[in-house]
């Protein structure tokens, strides 16, 4: 198993630096779910809108990726109507799970791996689902990340660990 260190910033509300950081991955999330959406379903099975959240904060600290975790799901919604409204609120929980927990095991580990992902995105979707099911109150539907999102979440974590490693490493 190949583990990589590199370098990992933890960028404070207060340097302009994680406004510029923030805004590139929120730009990454607004075109990503829009090539995503040319696919059918391919919204709902390549769960784009976390793709840049996971990249953010455990490159650049939970702050960064907090700051993107918000306001993607958001300008999209206001943008191009997706996520529906309904959804928002668990796409919102889902994401911010997502910017804490990457940000935590970036910081813990120091490190970038491929299980480490692995076990990042598995520990957002399963609190995730847990925190969905408690909002819309059907579980069946809580776990439809589960269900058909499979190959969102492995893009996650195999393109995650390369954006990472080769793109963001550099």
């Amino acid at each position: 198993m190949k583990t990589t260190t590199i370098r990992l910033y933890s960028l404070d509300y207060g340097n302009v630096k994680t406004y510029f950081a923030a805004a590139l991955f929120i730009l990454g999330n607004l075109v990503l779910p829009q090539l995503c959406h040319l696919i059918p379903q391919g919204g709902l099975t390549l769960l784009p809108i976390y793709f840049f959240t996971l990249i953010a904060a455990y490159k650049y600290g939970w702050k960064v990726g907090l700051l993107t975790a918000v306001f993607s799901p958001v300008l999209n919604h206001l943008l191009f109507g997706m996520p529906l409204a309904g959804v928002l609120p668990a796409i919102l929980f889902k994401s911010v799970l997502l910017a804490v927990v990457a940000g935590y095991a970036a910081n813990r580990f120091k490190r970038i791996s491929i299980p480490v992902l692995a076990l990042v995105v598995l520990a957002y979707q399963f609190i995730g689902t847990l925190g969905e099911w408690a909002m819309v109150g059907d579980l069946a539907l809580a776990f439809q990340d589960f269900r058909i999102g499979i190959p969102g979440m492995r893009l996650q974590i195999l393109g995650g660990y390369l954006f990472i490693k080769y793109l963001v490493y550099k």
